[in-house]
């Protein structure tokens, strides 16, 4: 099989769908790949080092979606993307469909079969491709607040770790799954007074035996949060239903009611956002303000820290891979359920509920697409 890696043109994306390792453990089993030039010169991933490793080099994303069997990328394509995919060509990316009438519109017309990074499961129920950026998101939204807290960027001048004599910031994380737990993670390793709310009883024992009393851990209900969003100096949206639009569970009424300068950091915004407030952002323009509050919203927060997220994300992602170049879609997804998970939409189909739940498309079940 031939891959096509080409170069994320998303703002300020630079992230690479395959590393130069991952390029040479593809080469030992047999196939072939094509990469477009300068994809990772960025995080210092130069050509030389992918002819090394030994792929071909494209100079435009057009040789690459013309020749490729499978597409293997990191963000949404985007619509003159999408338009160059083609029927029977594999596409293995993030895709977020459900807050994107667009995207699944153009995916759908398009006739490829797509396969969603973050709908991919595992045998605990969690989802593996999405977790090494989810790990890096949580870390950065904490990042993130403490830097838009700073007056020059209109915060409201609170230090989260505060200092001796003066009280730390509040924060309060939404949501007990990966995002929220590495974003209280570092929220208390900075010295900060932190909540976490969530709603899964046996999530709440496990939060609980983590954090041991450093974070206070407690159960969702609209007055419990309302309560604490109201006083809190940074929150963080950190909920996900996968595949499904995110719900909004801070309203505008509430944003209106903190305090001026406070900051809401909005993680889910890759599904919508759960604000009310929320629309996304991008790095070149992070941040603006609803009543007073800052909201940091950008859709690719890890590619902020691209080299990083790039190599944590091959990690996870290199195993399905070769087993899509092995073995091509149907086997590969008929030999493993949780890669079947992945499957959104093949042949003009949509074979993901949430999806076709959110935008209106007949559902299909993947396994009758086999």
């Amino acid at each position: 099989m031939l891959l096509g890696v080409p170069k994320e043109i998303k703002n300020h994306e630079y992230r690479v769908g395959m590393t130069p390792a991952s390029v040479r453990e593809v080469r030992r089993q047999g196939h072939e790949v094509v990469v477009q030039k300068g994809a990772g010169r960025e995080i210092g991933l130069g050509d030389g080092m992918y002819v090394k490793a030994g792929a071909g080099i494209a100079d435009g994303p057009e040789e690459i979606f013309a020749a490729a069997d499978m597409i293997v990328k990191v963000k949404e394509p985007r619509p003159d993307e999408c338009r160059m995919l083609r029927p029977g060509q594999i596409l293995f990316t993030y895709l977020h469909l459900a807050p994107d009438p667009e995207q699944t519109r153009l995916l759908v017309e398009s006739g490829c079969t797509a396969i969603a990074y973050e709908t991919v499961t595992d045998d605990r129920g969690g989802l593996p491709l999405l977790a090494p950026m989810s790990e890096v998101a949580g870390r950065m939204s904490i990042q993130a607040a403490a830097h838009c807290l700073e007056k020059a960027q209109r915060g409201s001048g609170v230090l989260l770790g505060g200092a001796p004599g003066v009280a730390p910031g509040k924060v309060v994380v939404i949501g007990g799954g990966v995002v929220g737990t590495h974003a209280a993670r570092m929220a208390v390793g900075l010295g900060a007074e932190v909540a976490v709310f969530e709603r899964s009883i046996a999530r709440l024992r496990q939060l609980d035996e983590l954090f041991q009393g450093r974070a206070r851990v407690l159960y969702s209900t609209t007055d419990a949060l309302e309560e604490h969003v109201l006083d809190a100096d940074a929150v963080i949206g950190a909920v996900l239903i996968p595949g499904a639009a995110a719900p909004k569970l801070v309203t505008e009424a509430q944003i209106a009611k903190m305090r001026r300068g406070s900051v809401a950091v909005d993680v889910a915004i890759d599904q919508g956002g759960c604000f009310e407030t929320s629309r996304a952002t991008t790095h070149a323009r992070p941040t603006y303000r609803v009543h007073g509050v800052v909201h940091y919203c950008v859709a690719n927060m890890p590619g902020g820290v691209a080299r990083t997220s790039t190599f944590a994300l091959n990690n996870a992602t290199l195993p399905f891979v070769l087993r899509l170049a092995d073995k091509g879609w149907k086997r590969a997804c008929g030999d493993d359920r949780h890669l079947l998970q992945g499957l959104n939409v093949h042949d003009g189909k949509i074979a993901y509920k949430a999806v076709a739940d959110a935008l209106g498309y007949d559902f299909h079940d993947p396994a009758g697409l086999l």
